[in-house]
């Protein structure tokens, strides 16, 4: 963690480290303050010179708006775009 000031403020600021593969661990804290576990989804949304970290709700079942579309839906088209 570490100290930063921007403008008038002053707050702690939590930090972590980029592998060589571009990788990072996200903080326990900021985990727990966006109720993060494994296997859940995060987005990025870039404004300015700052990068916003976001929880991607679940999707519902149910929610998926091409459920609908039964016209590629075969045995024979699962086997066509498996490997895809």
């Amino acid at each position: 963690m570490r100290w930063v000031r921007n403008s008038l403020t002053l707050r702690l600021m939590i930090t972590s480290k980029i592998s060589t593969k571009a990788q990072t661990t996200i903080p326990q804290s900021v985990r727990v303050a966006l109720g993060l576990q494994a296997g859940d989804t995060v987005g990025y949304a870039i404004e300015n010179d700052r990068v916003i970290l976001t929880r991607i709700s679940a999707r519902k079942e149910g929610d998926d708006p091409f459920v609908t579309f039964s016209e590629w839906d075969s045995p024979e088209d699962e086997t066509a775009y498996r490997d895809l």
